[in-house]
């Protein structure tokens, strides 16, 4: 399944109520369950990003669908990157081999 990294950054909304962000990271994986993947891990994060998830999900479209669900709510703002592993690479890289 693939793989991808999400970086969050709380909007005004989102960090006034600061609390809430463990149950929101719960709606998370909740929407993207829904959607047919899964929240790996999340991290509360200092730096430039608020959060930083590792999410699973079958397809771009399945994300974007979470993602929006999510961000529709009006907390976070999201940046997303696809991530790939070792294995992965090895495959790109096998496809390129000449």
């Amino acid at each position: 399944m693939p793989v991808y990294i999400t970086l969050l950054n709380w909007t005004e909304q989102g960090i006034r109520a600061y609390k809430d962000s463990p149950a929101r990271a719960q709606a998370f994986a909740g929407a993207l369950t829904k959607a047919g993947g899964s929240l790996v891990d999340v991290y509360w994060t200092v730096g430039p990003y608020d959060l930083v998830c590792i999410v699973e999900a079958s397809d771009d479209e399945s994300l974007v669908a979470a993602l929006l669900e999510v961000g529709a709510l009006g907390n976070v703002r999201s940046t997303t990157m696809r991530a790939f592993a070792t294995d992965d690479m090895e495959r790109i890289i096998a496809k390129n081999a000449g």
